[in-house]
């Protein structure tokens, strides 16, 4: 699930804890039923950007755009709806990273 998740393939990382962490986020939280993919991927999205981490949103949007979740017009209105939930800095710097993944996905489709 997590290499579906992240769309490219995914080797085991280092140590137990990572392990136990990818098992268990991967193989049950992901795959439950309640929500699609893209509703999490959504959520994880507002987390990030509520919690400032908005570098690893990047990644996130990169993923989305890959698996076909969500188009660069529905990633850029992600971008605008939290400004008015996180503030205008973060979410001024999540609609940054998004055009970056945006940009970065075009190049890879040519």
């Amino acid at each position: 699930m997590m290499s579906k998740v992240y769309g490219w393939e995914f080797a085991d990382g280092p140590g137990a804890f990572f392990a136990h962490t990818a098992d268990h986020l991967f193989g049950e939280v992901w795959t439950r039923e309640e929500l699609s993919v893209r509703d999490r991927r959504l959520l994880l999205l507002g987390a990030l950007a509520g919690s400032g981490q908005v570098d690893v949103a990047e990644i996130q949007a990169g993923a989305a755009l890959g698996n076909g979740e969500l188009t660069p017009g529905q990633l850029e209105e992600v971008a605008l709806f939290l400004c008015y939930y996180v503030g205008w800095p973060i979410g001024t710097k999540m609609n940054t990273v998004i055009g970056k993944a945006i940009r970065d996905h075009a190049k890879s489709q040519q």
